[in-house]
């Protein structure tokens, strides 16, 4: 399988070995690394001379506000890869496999020039884009345009389809060639309404949700949803990403007296934003974040005030699922990761690998691999195992989309190898997923 990349970091199996302290002398695997780089066999792989090659893009955050998201995109191309370098049966021919992937940088211009670098110049048969309506979106409306099957996670979904022009009364499939998993306003709503009630507030919410696809999206659904599960919304109104004063906002949460504090920054956005509220002496009692504090660098990079940030995560290695196309366990893939790159477990991880399961399925299931319009009605009913669940295309919410959970947690202080847990307390969308602990209130 040839591999590509405009990520300098993208790990070769030989990268991934010296990684691994092993170098070029054949010492045999053991641990997680071992479960890390075994692989699955159903559709990979087997003899026979290659029908063609088949061309998977793939457009992450790697660079910009966002890049926490592309923080394990190597390890996760570097699985994918592997699984791949055998072939892909499709079709009942074996296909080789090539994996482009492009930085979309946080920027919604960029990732729009690298979609059409991939449609057109690479001339990609299958698009994979993840993380933020900035990369996302843009991405997926390239496809949609140039007639190529794109699938699509991490950004709540309502952004994603609603944002991208989708109406809510249509009956029809909004798109025909671009889908999308991940969850949406009501996974919030269940976390945050299983979350709080763990800790005595006076249900006064304050809240910062930007003028952008994730804030109006938020904005419209889930306060509504909170006013009527009787937390009082205290809304001062959209912000412009990448302000750098709050103090009106602060001020205003602390004369309304709120005790619980909800987001959904960009992430410099939140470290400003906490800063000064510190300075300021706004003190809730729960601290609810979204779209940044979601990885370990990001609340490390707070210091103190990091600590008993209230969280949600859409993967961790708690999940008690595996992906098919690698055989990994979520358990393995946060092991081998960490063993690996020589990071703390990212909960990018799940989904990133997830969309590749999905590929192999996708292009499995289609008569023709190389036929787009077949290849996207195959992902209309695709039913696979993934990382983050199973995944089933045709059970709504809409014909595009799957909705996934998003798990309710806290980063806590630990004693352990790495400064910071994360710690799941409720798990209201998906009972599969062990509880962990019980929320702290964040003073």
């Amino acid at each position: 399988m040839v591999s590509r990349s405009d990520d300098p970091s993208s790990l070769s199996r030989r990268q991934l070995l010296r990684a691994a302290g092993l170098g070029g002398l054949g010492f045999a695997l053991t641990g997680p690394f071992l479960a890390a780089c075994q692989v699955g066999s159903g559709g990979v792989g087997g003899g026979g001379a290659s029908a063609g090659t088949l061309k998977i893009g793939f457009v992450s955050p790697r660079t910009g506000p966002a890049a926490g998201f592309g923080e394990p995109d190597a390890y996760v191309l570097g699985l994918a890869r592997k699984a791949f370098a055998g072939g892909l049966m499709a079709g009942g021919k074996k296909y080789d496999v090539t994996v482009v992937d492009k930085d979309g940088q946080s920027d919604p211009a960029r990732g729009a020039q690298v979609a059409n670098d991939l449609i057109n110049g690479e001339a990609v048969d299958l698009m994979l884009t993840t993380s933020t309506p900035e990369t996302v979106n843009p991405v997926s409306d390239a496809c949609e345009a140039a007639g190529v099957p794109c699938i699509s996670t991490v950004v709540p979904w309502e952004a994603w389809y609603f944002g991208r022009g989708a109406k809510p009364d249509s009956t029809t499939p909004a798109f025909k060639y671009t889908y999308h998993f991940c969850f949406g306003v009501e996974q919030f709503h269940l976390a945050y309404t299983h979350l709080w009630p763990q800790v005595t507030t006076n249900k006064k919410v304050g809240v910062m949700w930007p003028n952008d696809s994730d804030g109006n999206a938020i904005r419209s659904a889930l306060g509504p949803l909170l006013a009527q599960a009787g937390y009082t919304i205290d809304d001062p109104g959209a912000y412009t990403d990448g302000t750098n004063d709050y103090s009106s906002q602060i001020a205003r949460f602390k004369t309304s007296g709120d005790e619980i504090f909800n987001t959904f920054p960009i992430p410099p956005d939140f470290a400003t934003f906490w800063q000064q509220a510190a300075q300021q002496g706004f003190k809730p009692k729960i601290v609810q974040i979204a779209k940044t504090g979601l990885f370990p660098s990001q609340v490390e990079s707070l210091g103190p005030l990091g600590v008993n940030l209230a969280s949600a995560a859409y993967w961790t290695p708690t999940y008690p699922y595996t992906s098919s196309l690698t055989n990994i366990s979520s358990k393995n893939l946060a092991e081998g990761y960490q063993s690996t790159a020589g990071k703390q477990w990212n909960q990018q991880l799940g989904p990133s690998l997830a969309l590749f399961d999905v590929a192999a399925a996708a292009l499995k299931a289609a008569a023709d691999p190389k036929d787009k319009a077949a290849v996207a009605k195959a992902i209309s009913t695709l039913d696979v195992q993934t990382p983050v669940g199973r995944l089933q295309w045709g059970k709504g919410p809409n014909a595009n989309v799957v909705a996934t959970p998003i798990i309710g947690g806290q980063w806590t202080a630990s004693g352990g190898k790495y400064p910071l847990d994360f710690l799941l307390c409720e798990n209201s969308s998906d009972s599969n997923v062990p509880i962990a602990a019980q929320l702290k209130p964040y003073a």
